[in-house]
């Protein structure tokens, strides 16, 4: 893969685009974009897998009602 490579830009609606050649093409449908100077940065978005959500999620300290869990009969009908 290269390095660099040219890329038009143009106009869609009141945003400015970019056409990303093939072998840049980023994975998800979501990306992060950041100006550093004269350069713009853009990152895809990767989805983070449950393992990784767990430990940043807020810890719940509702106390849950008892629910009643009777044993299922079969029904050998």
């Amino acid at each position: 893969m290269h390095n660099e490579r040219h890329a038009s830009l143009f106009r869609n609606g009141c945003s400015q685009a970019i056409r990303i050649p093939r072998d840049f093409e980023l994975e998800g449908t979501e990306a992060i974009i950041r100006k550093e100077g004269d350069k713009l940065i853009i990152e895809p978005i990767k989805k983070k897998s449950l393992k990784e959500l767990l430990p940043i999620l807020p810890t719940l300290d509702d106390d849950f009602p008892e629910i009643a869990d009777p044993v299922v009969e079969p029904n050998n009908v």
